[in-house]
């Protein structure tokens, strides 16, 4: 395995929201938007709120079925992933922002004591919060003030969307007064193959050169990423690549063949065909109905 590097490396870079308030809320639907949510992690905080349907989501290794109204915290660094439960479609808000527009990087009591151990996930666990649990009504609020807020946009909103995400941490600090250390050299290990793969998911990836970069046998690293994400290499690497694909076809113009490519397929009947087994709709078809 290469040398370890900053685990803020693979992360996501999208931007959410502006650069002045980087929060934003994005109204999703498993797997009319995408099929599935591949293992990942990135530094900002996410808070994935179940509106109806059901679908399955992970948190580390725990995996929930996550139901309307249930809250899922996913705190920065934390891996996660979002599938479909055979039969049934999940709408949910996902609630994303950085850890600067809260100000951890201010030079206060605040900042020191909560915001930077939250952003460096050593303040708050991963956690599915479900009706009739403590503080759940009060965290419900928050969210539905953060909704109502983002919808208006009269003037202010951004400092109301603020109070409201503050609100719900010192919630969630009553609720969790502790964390236990969830590290470990598997998860550290884990979240470097997610890095590889995703430098590499436009290129040829095979299991016997991931196995190389783990320094394990091809059949131990099968066994350990299985048990490690839930799913195959193969599948997780497709997964990906799909996910990467339906992106590409809702948010540029770009032809089909060059989409494909750019997501990591060398053919194009083989896109075509997994697309559609995936999302029940060729790619052509799903542009259409899911551009924005």
């Amino acid at each position: 395995m290469r040398e370890k590097q900053n685990s803020a490396e693979y992360q996501e870079t999208k931007q959410h929201g502006s650069r002045l308030f980087p929060f934003n809320i994005y109204p999703c639907t498993i797997p009319l938007d995408f099929p599935v949510v591949s293992l990942h992690w990135h530094k900002e905080m996410e808070l994935i709120y179940v509106k109806k349907g059901k679908g399955q989501i992970q948190l580390e290794t725990e995996n929930y079925e996550g139901n309307p109204g249930d809250i899922f915290v996913v705190t920065p660094g934390t891996l996660h992933s979002i599938h479909r439960i055979k039969g049934y479609a999940m709408e949910y808000e996902n609630i994303i922002f950085e850890m600067d527009f809260l100000g951890e990087g201010a030079a206060d009591l605040c900042a020191g004591e909560f915001l930077v151990p939250l952003a460096s996930g050593r303040l708050l666990p991963p956690a599915c919060i479900r009706k009739g649990e403590e503080h759940y009504e009060a965290l419900k609020r928050c969210l539905v003030q953060m909704e109502e807020l983002c919808e208006k946009k009269e003037k202010g909103y951004e400092l109301g969307v603020k109070a409201a995400v503050l609100q719900m941490i010192f919630l969630l600090i009553r609720k969790y007064p502790s964390i236990e250390e969830i590290s470990s050299p598997d998860r550290e290990r884990l979240k470097e193959v997610l890095q590889e793969i995703g430098e590499k998911i436009n290129q040829s990836l095979n299991v016997s050169d991931m196995a190389k970069f783990c320094g394990l046998s091809e059949s131990h690293f099968m066994r350990w990423f299985k048990k490690m994400t839930g799913d195959s290499f193969a599948s997780y690497v497709n997964d990906r690549r799909l996910a990467n694909a339906a992106e590409a076809l809702r948010r540029t113009d770009d032809k089909i063949l060059s989409v494909s490519q750019d997501a990591g397929f060398t053919n194009l009947s083989n896109f075509n065909r997994q697309f559609k087994k995936r999302y029940g709709i060729t790619p052509k078809e799903y542009r259409k109905v899911s551009k924005f």
